[in-house]
Parts: structure tokens; sequence; C-alpha cells
């Protein structure tokens, strides 16, 4: 299909309409907002929901000619905004700077538009495993610290652990 062709630039409407209620249908000054970061407010099930919401969205997104590299780029922002989500109060917070829908209408039409992120979606599986074992790595060595810390305290004062 071609980037111009009225039964696309339909499809990118609807979708960037469904996007922008998730992350950007209300107003306060200049802050804009949707409803993802206020289901976001109750614990788990607007994590949940709003995560839905997002997936349905790439599915979307997907039957309308999203390359496997975009898919993957749509759904590692998605799950970011989930996994981020779950933390209280900070999660909220991420959720309305983040806006990982708004993000996704921007990839898919920098693919419609700009032919960009064609292709495989395998250098960036490979980047995202580098990045999970760096991050992997990073957490082994703070445990490792913080068990030190932990085992030095007791042993320097044994009268306060037993």
């Amino acid at each position: 299909m071609q980037s111009n062709t009225p039964e696309k630039d339909y499809r990118l409407a609807t979708i960037q309409k469904m996007s922008k209620l998730l992350d950007n249908q209300f107003k306060i000054g200049k802050f804009k907002f949707g409803i993802d970061p206020i289901l976001n407010i109750i614990p788990v099930a607007g994590d949940f929901v709003g995560f839905i919401m997002s997936i349905l969205l790439i599915i979307t997104m997907i039957k309308h000619g999203a390359s496997g590299k975009l898919v993957f780029k749509m759904v590692r922002n998605a799950a970011l905004d989930a996994l981020v989500g779950t933390i209280p109060i900070l999660g909220t917070i991420f959720d309305f700077g983040f806006k990982a829908n708004a993000r996704n209408v921007k990839l898919l039409q920098e693919h419609y538009t700009q032919n960009m992120h064609h292709g495989s979606a395998a250098n960036e599986i490979k980047k995202l495993i580098l990045w999970v074992l760096i991050f992997g790595f990073v957490i082994l060595i703070v445990v490792v610290y913080l068990s030190y810390l932990l085992f030095d305290w007791i042993i320097k004062n044994p009268e306060s652990f037993f």
C-alpha cells in the first residue's frame, strides 16, 4: 500500500484517535494526559487495563502492516510503560510523561510516511538481551554488596541480631 492512500490515511487517523484517548485527551494548562495514567491510579487493575488497551492498539497496527522491527519497538514501549507503571506513585508519574501509545503512533507514522522501522526484529532482540544482561549484572553486584554489608553488620553486632 502507498503511504498516501485514503484507506491507510483512515486507518492511521483511527489509530491516532485511540492513542489520543489513552495519552493526550485532556489538557490542564499546557499539560496533556489521557485515560491511561488515570487508570493507573487504580493499583494493578489500572495498569492491566492500560496494558491491554496498548496491546490492542499494537494488534491494530500489526493488522495494518507494521513490520517485525516496528512491532518489537512498540511492544517494548508498552511493556516499559506497564512495568514502571506497577511502581506505586513513581509509576503513575512516569505514565503521565512517557505516553507509550503516542510514541507507538509516532513510530507507525514514521513507518508509513518516512519508510522507517522496516525489517526483522532480530537486531532489536539482541540489543534487548544485551541490556537485560547488563541490568542483571548491575543488580547482582548491588545484591552482593548489600549482602556483604548485612553480614558485616551481623558479625560486628551479634547481640543486636541474636
